[in-house]
């Protein structure tokens, strides 16, 4: 009880040297960094197949590569900063992330881009913990809620940047750059974490010896990587109907099943699961799951729509995003005002609420649907993303001791980052599902037997013979050519509007979960606490 209490007393008379928000700036760009690197590759693959002399689907493995990396890193990110004390892993983390992005810039072979990119998602997955770790001990409580409202520029609109910048950088210089542009903002970074961050008195190393938990660093993983391949190659592979993802799926249940068995029963386990016994902060995971959940699924489906439908090149595509990724950054300020004088969960509410409406409106999707109202549609939603990565990341904080901050920032990160590949990948799937779906409920309307159908035909082979001067017969065929590329894209704008609307009801789902948190505002303490 006595250490506990001068724990207490020591973090609440701590203060760092430097000021507390020049630290949060830089700390979050690191994190900045690494986020965009998740997304900001994707529009580059048909030239990194290209100039590697591979196909597509061996490029993505620049993805699949650095996800895996990541995944397995993220929870036992903790405990790496224990090892080696916070500062200096994430020092390590930086300097290996950035040296990692130049190699990878240089490579040569796809080989060698893929173990870099491996490297570089390892080193990378230490960032995002340790920055949410720093943030948390360098703020007292009253001020998190403004605090993490820095760092949500980081998790929030970041992946929504990627693609727009990966774009515009493959388009106008090569896709070496999509890596090298990493190497100032590392150095930068590094030399300003050296200056201004410093380890609390209860984080400093060398007073006691820490174990390594080698089971439970291997089960997490096999359990968490084997997870990452099967939902990143899932949707190529026909998911189940693959030997390779059937294997990779019963390694991951058994890999997550066995880990969280371990991590349970072992006397010193890599990561302290005790942190989910914390009401707000096991509500928190879910939440910020269920965030993520949407918010990369939607930002896959709206560039994605904008491509595959409606002709945009990666660059116009990521604009349709970006105006949403500003009106993010204006709202978030706001939101942080709001905080003190509104129950945090009502906001959290509020914001599954707006995102859900939000979704809804998506029912206006047409196959000739113009850029300006693309763009306000994503706009709604980022309205409402606006609400909830603050709230819902100060809840999960709230009642969360100290000593576990930095497990609790790990498995945190660690569900939201699950939780977006998730999203990401039941939202593809779910578009190839409802496709198939609406196009065998269309296909009843595609006969000769209908009479609309033939009309329709007619009048359209009539308009391409006169235009054009060719037979009737040849204008025919051409015309029904045409009415089946109608069908493919009726069928497939349909699926999308499925989607949303699937997703504007995951979100509404989500509001009652949001009343279980404690009735907090953010300056204040918890109201049954």
């Amino acid at each position: 009880m006595s250490s506990a209490n001068t724990a207490n007393g020591s973090q609440s008379d701590w203060k760092p040297a430097a000021n507390p928000w020049l630290i949060a700036i830089v700390v979050t760009l690191a994190a900045f960094m690494e986020v965009l690197d998740t997304t900001i590759v994707n529009v580059a693959l048909p030239h990194i197949a290209g100039t590697m002399s591979a196909s597509y689907d061996e490029a993505t493995w620049t993805l699949t590569s650095y996800l895996v990396a990541n995944g397995i890193v993220l929870p036992i990110s903790g405990f790496l900063g224990r090892l080696l004390g916070r500062k200096r892993y994430f020092l390590v983390c930086i300097v290996a992330f950035t040296v990692c992005s130049f190699l990878c810039g240089i490579a040569t072979d796809l080989w060698q881009l893929i173990i870099f990119r491996i490297l570089q998602g390892f080193f990378g997955g230490g960032l995002q913990p340790n920055q949410q770790s720093i943030i948390l001990d360098t703020f007292p409580p009253e001020q998190r809620g403004r605090a993490f409202s820095i760092s949500a520029v980081a998790i929030v609109v970041a992946p929504v940047l990627g693609p727009t910048l990966g774009g515009w950088i493959t388009d106008n210089f090569s896709w070496r750059w999509v890596f090298l542009l990493n190497v100032p903002v590392g150095v930068l970074t590094t030399l300003a974490v050296m200056q201004l961050v410093e380890d609390p008195p209860w984080k400093k190393t060398g007073d006691t010896k820490v174990s390594i938990d080698y089971i439970g660093i291997t089960l997490i993983a096999i359990g968490l990587g084997c997870l990452q391949v099967m939902l990143d190659r899932g949707e190529d592979d026909d998911w189940f109907s693959s030997n390779f993802i059937r294997l990779f799926a019963v390694l991951a249940v058994a890999g997550i099943v066995g880990a969280t068995m371990w991590l349970l029963y072992t006397r010193k386990p890599v990561v302290d699961l005790r942190c989910l016994k914390d009401r707000n902060f096991a509500l928190g995971c879910l939440t910020i799951g269920a965030f993520a959940t949407v918010l990369y699924g939607s930002a896959v489906l709206v560039p994605q729509l904008a491509q595959q439908q409606l002709g945009y090149t990666a660059m116009l595509a990521g604009l349709v995003l970006s105006p949403g990724a500003v009106l993010i950054t204006l709202e978030i300020p706001i939101i942080s005002k709001l905080m003190p004088y509104v129950q945090t969960r009502f906001l959290v509410a509020a914001g599954f609420a707006l995102l859900a409406c939000a979704l809804a409106y998506s029912h206006l999707l047409v196959p000739d649907i113009d850029y300006a109202t693309l763009v306000k549609m994503r706009s709604a939603q980022s309205l409402a993303i606006g609400f909830l990565f603050v709230p819902i990341t100060t809840l999960a904080y709230l009642t969360v001791p100290p000593r576990l901050n930095d497990d609790a920032s790990a498995l945190f990160t660690m569900f939201r980052n699950v939780a977006g590949s998730i999203g990401i990948s039941l939202s593809t799937a779910l578009i190839r599902e409802r496709t198939q779906a609406r196009m065998a409920h269309l296909s009843e309307h595609m006969s000769t037997l209908s009479q609309n159908y033939n009309d329709a035909v007619q009048r359209s082979a009539q308009t391409i013979a006169e235009m054009t001067g060719v037979p009737f017969a040849q204008a025919l065929q051409t015309a029904t050519g045409r009415m089946y590329t109608t069908f493919i894209s009726q069928s497939t704008i349909l699926a999308y509007v499925d989607v949303f609307a699937i997703l504007a009801v995951f979100c509404a789902l989500c509001i009652p979960m949001t009343l279980f948190f404690s009735p907090a505002k953010a300056a204040g303490g918890a109201g049954g606490h």
